[in-house]
């Protein structure tokens, strides 16, 4: 009868589990300051240009280079 039991209260112990811990999360965790913090002033970042990428050779002709000399 046991074995009947623990199987079928497996997801009632979860949800009970997930209750307690947003239940906690709420009341005993310190909630975040009520004003932001400032942030410190600092220059806004600009991304650099883009690198180009070199043109690489393409692999088929370099294997048909590669037969055809032989």
């Amino acid at each position: 009868m046991y074995a009947l039991i623990v199987p079928a209260s497996t997801p009632f112990v979860l949800l009970a589990t997930v209750l307690a811990l947003s239940w906690w999360e709420d009341r005993v965790l310190p909630s975040p300051p009520a004003e932001p913090v400032a942030a410190p002033a600092e220059a806004p970042f600009t991304p650099a240009a883009p690198a180009q990428i070199a043109e690489l050779p393409r692999v088929d002709t370099a294997l048909t280079r590669e037969v055809a000399g032989r």
